[in-house]
This record gives structure tokens, sequence and C-alpha cells, in this order.
């Protein structure tokens, strides 16, 4: 059973993407969940969330955006400028801030809510898909790094799960997406915010301490190939 009694953990942008959901569930494991609803995009905003949270033993580091739908010939300066300024910068920021805290206190957990889109090609996606790629190498480079100071740093990287951003509940109840589940997903629905949680859940627990830059696909088997 997955026990986050004592722990303390951080979800950022948590007011979008998995936030709500992660806030609410990981409380259900018992975790003490602080959440921050900014969007840290300006250069110190990881570091005064971090700051303004105290001593952690998890960062659950959740960033997400309207992901754009241009085709790749339309892609301009400001599209991709953008994407990686919410969904890419923030990483090494956040890093910076929380790992001598986790170091000092024998190690920690971080957790990157990243995106399938990265794994497998998607039309009109060029730039998103670029930025949570992007997301996932910094997860496996660093998370190796970090591996000897007891750190793990490890990624979701997921499509067709329950969320507000990506897919609301006028999303769901259209027909054409609903057929489009049966064709694309073999899950053949979506994968549930709870499930989520309870992946993320288990990373941030210490039954996860063997897993360091490992990006694990939730997307209902849609990523495989």
């Amino acid at each position: 059973m997955i026990d986050l009694s004592g722990k303390k953990v951080l979800v950022t942008q948590a007011d979008d993407f998995m936030g709500p959901a992660l806030c609410e569930g990981l409380g259900g494991f018992g975790a003490q969940v602080i959440s921050d609803g900014r969007v840290p995009v300006g250069p110190r905003d990881a570091e005064d969330i971090v700051e303004s949270a105290g001593a952690i033993d998890a960062l659950v580091i959740n960033l997400a955006l309207a992901a754009p739908t241009t085709p790749v010939i339309g892609i301009d300066d400001t599209e991709w400028r953008r994407v990686f300024e919410v969904l890419v910068e923030p990483l090494p920021r956040f890093v910076r801030a929380v790992a001598p805290g986790m170091k000092s206190r024998g190690g920690g957990k971080i957790i990157v809510m990243g995106s399938a889109s990265a794994l497998r090609g998607m039309k009109r996606a060029s730039s998103y898909s670029a930025a949570r790629g992007a997301q996932l190498a910094f997860v496996q480079a660093a998370g190796v790094e970090l591996a000897p100071d007891n750190i793990q740093l490890n990624a979701v990287a997921q499509n067709f799960v329950e969320n507000p951003t990506y897919f609301p509940p006028e999303v769901q109840a259209n027909p054409k997406f609903q057929d489009r589940l049966r064709r694309e997903v073999p899950l053949g629905r979506l994968v549930s915010a709870r499930e989520d949680v309870g992946l993320v859940a288990y990373l941030c627990s210490d039954l996860a301490n063997c897993f360091v830059g490992q990006v694990f696909p939730l997307s209902g088997g849609w990523a495989v190939r």
C-alpha cells in the first residue's frame, strides 16, 4: 500500500493540467500537499515557490499551457518561445531551487508531469511536442546526475488522461472524440485522473527509490508502437 503519511509534497501550477487531481489525490494518500497556482515563467518564480513551501520531501512539477495546433510551416518565433518559456525553462530553475535542500536532508523526489506527445508523432503539434520532448530529455540526464544524492527525478509522459486543460468535459462529451478514443487508444477510454495520481503517489513514495531518470508512459496504450 502506498503511504505518504508524514511527507510534504509541493505541486506547481496547481490549478491547471493534473494540478487539481494531484492536490486532492495525494492528500488521500496521507501527504501534506502544498499547492501553488502560479504559472512559473518569471526568472525567480521557481525559487520563490520552493522557498515559500519550506522543507519538502517531493516536488511535482506540473506545467501546462493550451497546446498550439499550428501547422509546422506556420510556427513563428513567438509561439516557439512561448511553449518553451512555460514548459521547459522552469525545469532547471526548480531543480536548482529544490535539490540542495533535498540533498542536505538525505534525499527527495522530483516528478515532472510530461506528455506522451514527445513519444509519438502528432500532426499540428510540433512546437508543443518539442517542448514536451525537451522535458523528458532533461529528466533523463538530470535524473542520473542527481541519483548519487538520493534524489529521484522521474517523469510521467501522459496522453488521453482525464484533466481539465486538455480533455475538459465538453471535449469528453463530443461523439467524435469518443470515436477517436475507440480508434486510437487501445484502452478504449481516458485514463482516469485517479489512476494517474496513483502512479505519481507511487513515485513520491519510498517504494520507488530505485527509479532514476525514468520516463513512464501513461496513455492507455496510445504511446505503444
